[in-house]
């Protein structure tokens, strides 16, 4: 039996050293060459009340790309607007991911100066996109960089904010490195809101000053999230979770929103857990600081909590801050589903906005509305459903009704909903009624799990509509 055992040990180490060699690793070069140091060259300075003169390199047909996320360079963004209004400019692409605080440049008033394309939508550009004024862009997280690689956008100006440089020169970017590195580098001009007030991170996020053409220093608070404390429901659905399929050692991707934080509430009896997150919030820091995390466990970034952008209250900023246990990593890297499979207990636990009887997920739009972006949904469920020690759990969590008492478990998606995750890739649906076990189920059995974590008030609805679709009652 010991001889079996260590003939699959050595398997399974073999296939790890393939994956590590075979695995993308593009972005330790892209680190090096914005960590160069550009021999002769600074940023030309300008003050905070001339800034709209940062933008004077802007013209007409211009691509510019913003950072997003916590780091979100609200005041160059003002400017900015401001700038293109003032000189009658035409037809500019603003391309981000999800963007915090007030967007102005999608108002109604900017439509033929800027149009906003999201790769991932936040609600400040929800109502432009749906009024043709804005657009967005399906796209996986893990592959938003390709965008500037393959130069399907290159940015004329890179809007991004920094912390002030340190003794060698050296600037962060702080909560969001995510798809910024790859914009930066494939951009003409980089301008950049330097702001005191912005976490030092460590990881993939130096920049040196030499590298940005334009700087304007500011001192802002970041926007913050969170905070609030969860609802009964959503601590239901943390503790199920908690409880039942989050093992100690496992290492954790967590989505945004209030049911994962609820998820991390709960999880503060487990130890030697792990972060390996595109994003993560406040929630984080109690279990850190409980000696829950310790990234002990994990098959690589041994020790460190890995993310990709960050957004939380000031107590997460502060946590953050030149703490070198947290790598800030680009997201081609943290989202790759061939580096999430190795992590050992790879739980991933995201959300949605509605579930079908059969599994499909639906989570970027509300019918033909669209609402926010794939994210790292998929690349996550598909790393957790891959893991190589078999133990990795694909979790989709919500709550099973609307403040409106709408069913979220439906008999089918609303029409023009997209599926961002497939039937497939669905392992375990969870609401505060229970957990649903997907994988290896046929469609009968799916029905009959998802009814039984439905809100009692729409399972009798949902009985018959299973029954109409499939000619039989759906069954155990």
């Amino acid at each position: 039996m010991a001889s079996v055992t260590n003939r699959a040990s050595s398997k399974l180490k073999t296939f790890l050293s393939i994956l590590n060699k075979t695995a993308p690793r593009t972005y330790f070069t892209n680190v090096k060459e914005l960590t160069q140091v550009i021999k002769g060259k600074q940023p030309v300075w300008i003050p905070a009340d001339e800034a709209t003169r940062v933008f004077e390199c802007m013209k007409s047909g211009n691509t510019v790309f913003s950072q997003g996320a916590a780091a979100t360079p609200q005041f160059l963004l003002h400017a900015m607007t401001e700038y293109g209004k003032c000189h009658q400019l035409k037809g500019i692409t603003v391309i981000h991911m999800h963007t915090e605080g007030k967007a102005p440049y999608t108002e109604p008033e900017m439509k033929d100066i800027f149009r906003s394309v999201s790769t991932f939508m936040g609600s400040n550009v929800r109502k432009a996109v749906a009024d043709g004024r804005g657009d967005c862009i399906p796209i996986f997280l893990s592959e938003i960089p390709k965008l500037f690689y393959r130069k399907i956008y290159q940015p004329d100006i890179a809007v991004v904010q920094v912390t002030p440089p340190d003794e060698h020169g050296f600037c962060s970017l702080g909560t969001s490195v995510d798809c910024v590195r790859a914009a930066l580098l494939n951009s003409k001009i980089i301008v950049a809101q330097v702001n005191k007030q912005l976490p030092r991170t460590f990881g993939d996020s130096s920049i040196h000053i030499s590298h940005i053409d334009y700087a304007v220093c500011v001192d802002i608070q970041l926007p913050q999230h969170g905070g609030k404390p969860p609802t009964d429901n959503e601590k239901k659905i943390g503790k199920l979770v908690a409880d039942n399929l989050v093992a100690n050692g496992a290492t954790l991707q967590l989505g945004i929103g209030s049911i994962p934080d609820a998820v991390l509430a709960s999880l503060h009896n487990h130890t030697e857990l792990g972060i390996h997150s595109e994003m993560f919030s406040d929630g984080v820091v109690d279990l850190v600081y409980n000696g829950c995390v310790t990234n002990s466990k994990k098959t690589f970034n041994k020790g460190r909590t890995v993310g990709s952008f960050l957004i939380g209250t000031q107590k997460l900023y502060k946590f953050v801050d030149n703490n070198p246990t947290i790598e800030m990593l680009v997201v081609d890297h943290v989202n790759d589903p061939k580096l999430i499979c190795q992590q050992p207990n790879m739980t991933a636990i995201n959300s949605c906005i509605e579930v079908d009887l059969t599994g499909q997920i639906s989570a970027d739009s509300i019918g033909t509305r669209m609402y926010s972006g794939f994210g790292g949904q998929v690349d996550f469920i598909r790393g957790a459903g891959d893991s190589i020690d078999g133990k990795g759990k694909p979790i989709i969590a919500l709550i099973s009704s609307t403040n409106k008492g709408e069913t979220k478990i439906v008999p089918t998606l609303k029409v023009g909903a997209g599926v961002v995750t497939s039937r497939a890739h669905a392992h375990y649906v969870v609401t505060e009624n229970g957990i649903a076990e997907l994988f290896g189920k046929s469609l009968t059995q799916r029905a009959y799990a998802l009814i039984n974590i439905a809100h009692p008030n729409h399972r009798e609805a949902l009985e018959k509509a299973a029954f109409e679709r499939f000619k039989v009652m759906p069954s155990q």
